[in-house]
């Protein structure tokens, strides 16, 4: 009788150590080191291919059509270098300093303000600027025509201008707002733009 009872234990036990078998012996999930094996199966990504020369400028225009050619193009570093040359050409423009000008104008346009200055000496006058505070230059946008770079900037100033004539002394204070359009070659050596319009803009 006992030696029955042991052999029912016994495939008791073997029909459980079975059962369990079936539950634990099944894989779930990955397994240490299956990272590894299936990263050394799976096929390598192919790898991104290279813009063709000239491709990263296609279909694009203006402040992203400049940065394809100039990627270091920096917009804040822009309008700082503008507002100064805005400045510095209302003042020399004020004084009648052709030599300044002469450096920063395109042809034309320095043959207007020459004009102007040259009726200014003409009628006996002298002209001082004093900005009031700093201008306010805004970036109000950039084209590209060939290898040229054409940005237009937008000037908002407060100046005292004061005059000396045949008639007197005379103090103006004026509030201006004007569009500026000055360019350059595109990845030029030179850093300098050249001012190549002047506008009327609303204030």
């Amino acid at each position: 009788m006992q030696a029955l009872q042991l052999l029912i234990f016994a495939v008791l036990a073997g029909v459980v150590l079975y059962q369990l078998y079936n539950v634990l012996g099944r894989r779930v999930g990955r397994q240490p080191g299956e990272d590894a094996q299936s990263a050394q199966e799976r096929p390598a990504p192919a790898p991104l291919s290279e813009p063709e020369a000239g491709e990263a400028a296609t279909g694009l225009t203006g402040l992203a059509a400049l940065r394809a050619r100039e990627p270091n193009f920096d917009v804040a570093h822009f309008l700082s270098g503008a507002r100064s040359a805005y400045e510095m050409i209302v003042r020399a423009f004020a004084a009648g300093d052709r030599d300044v000008l002469r450096g920063l104008l395109a042809t034309d346009v320095f043959a207007s303000f020459d004009k102007a200055i040259g009726q200014k000496i003409a009628e006996g006058r002298t002209e001082t600027v004093e900005f009031l505070q700093t201008p306010r230059a805004d970036l109000e946008g950039i084209d590209l025509v060939g290898d040229q770079v054409r940005a237009r900037v937008r000037f908002l100033a407060e100046f005292r201008s004061r005059t000396k004539g045949p008639e007197g002394e005379g103090v103006d204070d004026r509030r201006t707002a004007e569009v500026w359009t000055f360019a350059r070659p595109v990845a030029s050596a030179n850093p300098n733009w050249t001012l190549m319009r002047v506008d009327a803009a609303q204030a």
